[in-house]
């Protein structure tokens, strides 16, 4: 009989030991967070470097809109449109006419004043004249006088040797009374006369001036009939019609300069302490993107709220009053050129990033400007071309050679209106 007891494990035996863990997955778990940490750190490192020295050097904004002149074409004359030279969208130059109105009243009214004033110059012309022959009979006046006495003298020599009687003695006297009155009168009227030239020439006299400026004042109402553009821009808003009958002050369509824009960035109160003027900021359109970037300056901050120039603005004075953080607008100009390759229109969004490592400009503008912000020549041309006229008529009836008051102003008509408008 087989013994088995060998081959037999007792019941309570302990069982085998188990493998020793390897330390493998917790090395790479520490080299895991190890890493993440530094990641952390560094990047913890970086941004403290980034906002010590760029961060904390810039106040940025999205609250911020393109804004511009918004120029309204109004006439200074009531009349009815006959001719529309520009739609909205449409480019204009400066002096284009864009509107025109009937001219035929104020061409009747201009014709009417250029002939008073050359009526009025023929009659200045004729008090100069009067003057000289007023002149001429007053000397006339004093040799009746002194021929007067002498006959007189005579008389009374001859009188006292009984050669001449009484009576034609007398009649000597009343002869030189007689003379002496009409000496006075021509004196006098003479003095009335040379009051009326005195220290004046033909275009001086204030009759000529008045009766000028009638015609200037015409020739201003006549050439008012055509609305030039003030600026190169471009034409929006349109809302007058042709036939439409139109007194002064009524918009008829409105001009952008897209050369004249700038972005007013709202900045909260708690940023101003570090904006000032002159100092750089990028620029970034909703239009364009971050990949166009423009340069711009601010040269002013407002003088108030948005709050405080709103159409209502916000009764704070109230038991249910909450604070809010309020916004000054600032004005940044932008660089022309950049404005020019990359066009803006009024009221697009944009964002705005000002540099304020430089702090020394000023918070306020301090010194008023020296030329006006923005002006326009394209009406001087009226007055010039009114004096010219006045001059004309003033020579051609001064100097005695014929001329047709009917003739300068068709020349003058032609001056106005070129044959280009035709094509309005």
């Amino acid at each position: 009989m087989t013994d088995n007891t060998e081959d037999k494990k007792p019941d309570n035996a302990a069982p085998a030991a188990a493998p020793a863990p390897k330390s493998n997955g917790n090395g790479k778990r520490r080299k895991m967070i190890g890493i993440v940490i530094a990641v952390f750190a560094i990047a913890g490192i970086g941004y403290g470097l980034w906002w010590i020295f760029v961060g904390s050097q810039r106040e940025f904004t999205d609250n911020a809109y393109v804004d511009g002149n918004v120029i309204q074409l109004t006439p200074q004359v009531a009349g009815t449109i006959v001719s529309i030279g520009a739609d909205n969208t449409e480019a204009v130059k400066a002096g284009q006419v864009l509107v025109q109105l009937d001219p035929a009243d104020a061409l009747v009214n201009l014709e009417s004043t250029q002939a008073q004033l050359a009526k009025t110059v023929r009659q200045v012309r004729n008090l100069f004249a009067t003057s000289s022959s007023i002149a001429a009979t007053v000397q006339m006046r004093e040799a009746d006088v002194a021929r007067a006495k002498d006959d007189l003298e005579r008389r009374e020599r001859l009188a006292a040797s009984g050669a001449v009687s009484g009576e034609e003695l007398n009649h000597s006297r009343d002869a030189l009374r007689s003379a002496q009155a009409e000496l006075l009168s021509a004196r006098e009227q003479a003095a009335a006369n040379h009051a009326l030239v005195d220290q004046t020439t033909v275009e001086d006299h204030p009759d000529v001036r008045n009766a000028a400026a009638k015609v200037r004042e015409a020739y201003l109402a006549y050439g008012r009939t055509r609305l030039p553009a003030p600026v190169n821009g471009i034409v929006t808003k349109r809302s007058v019609q042709l036939g439409q009958r139109v007194n002064p002050g009524t918009p008829l369509m409105a001009i952008i300069p897209t050369d004249q824009m700038w972005v007013n960035a709202n900045f909260k109160e708690s940023q101003l302490a570090n904006i000032h003027i002159g100092q750089p900021v990028k620029l970034t359109s909703d239009v364009y993107g971050h990949k166009i970037e423009y340069d711009g300056k601010v040269v002013g901050l407002d003088a108030g709220t948005g709050a405080a120039f709103s159409l209502l603005p916000a009764q704070n004075a109230t038991g249910n009053w909450i604070k809010v953080v309020q916004r000054v607008p600032v004005r940044v100009e932008i660089d022309p050129e950049q404005l020019k390759q990359h066009p803006l229109r009024i009221g697009l969004s944009m964002e705005a990033t000002v540099d304020i490592h430089k702090k020394d400009g000023p918070v306020v503008a301090t010194a008023p400007r020296s030329a006006p912000a923005y002006s326009t020549p394209v009406y001087d041309a009226d007055v010039r071309d009114a004096d010219d006229l006045i001059s004309k008529i003033v020579r051609a009836n001064t100097s005695g050679t014929p001329a047709s008051t009917a003739k300068l102003a068709t020349r003058r008509d032609s001056a106005i209106h070129p044959a280009s408008y035709s094509g309005l």
